[in-house]
């Protein structure tokens, strides 16, 4: 692989994370804004003063490679934050919108993880140690913030809400089966 063409490939990266890491910024508080437990609503506070330092190590990166602080339009981080917007402007409240937002939230970290994951991975073939460590210690957060989502989610609790009415169908239909054979047979 041409050393200088993947340099041009991990600062090309480089300025697509710096773009989703602003378009995050600007998304977070509206997404905490949105909350409704408390627990989340400072999660993404939290998230967000971490962003400003991802972005700012990235910063850092640029200015040790020579090059200017500038984005490229991260397509993908806008299509992740669009979807979150979807969310927010249903009609859901409490647990379900927070449930919402978590998944919203899980998307734009996965794809981060991913996107730092990769980018570590072409320093590393560069030699780039410096850039390297300060991206680790983005991705360790990244991670870190993905484990606090999943541990929100696993505190919601799920109430029946069906009318008697449906109980009582419910009760005249055959119980779910993991079986393959009973459910072939009634196919």
């Amino acid at each position: 692989m041409e050393t200088q063409a993947l340099k041009e490939l991990f600062i090309d990266e480089l300025r697509d994370l710096y773009n989703a890491e602003n378009q995050l910024i600007k998304a977070l508080p509206k997404m905490a804004k949105a909350a409704t437990s408390e627990e989340l609503r400072s999660g993404f506070e939290s998230h967000l003063e971490q962003t400003k330092g991802h972005a700012q190590r990235i910063e850092e990166i640029f200015q040790r490679l020579g090059e200017k602080a500038t984005g490229k339009k991260c397509k993908a981080m806008e299509g992740l934050i669009a979807e979150g917007a979807e969310a927010m402007g249903e009609d859901f409240a409490g647990e379900v919108m927070d449930a919402a937002l978590i998944g919203a939230a899980r998307r734009v970290e996965h794809y981060e993880i991913a996107a730092y994951s990769t980018v570590i991975k072409f320093g590393e073939l560069l030699g780039e140690d410096e850039a390297v460590n300060l991206l680790e210690h983005t991705l360790e957060e990244e991670t870190a913030t993905d484990e606090k989502l999943v541990s929100i989610v696993d505190e919601f609790t799920v109430e029946d809400s069906g009318s008697a009415d449906e109980s009582d169908e419910e009760a005249d239909s055959p119980a779910p089966t993991n079986n393959k054979k009973a459910r072939s047979a009634r196919a």
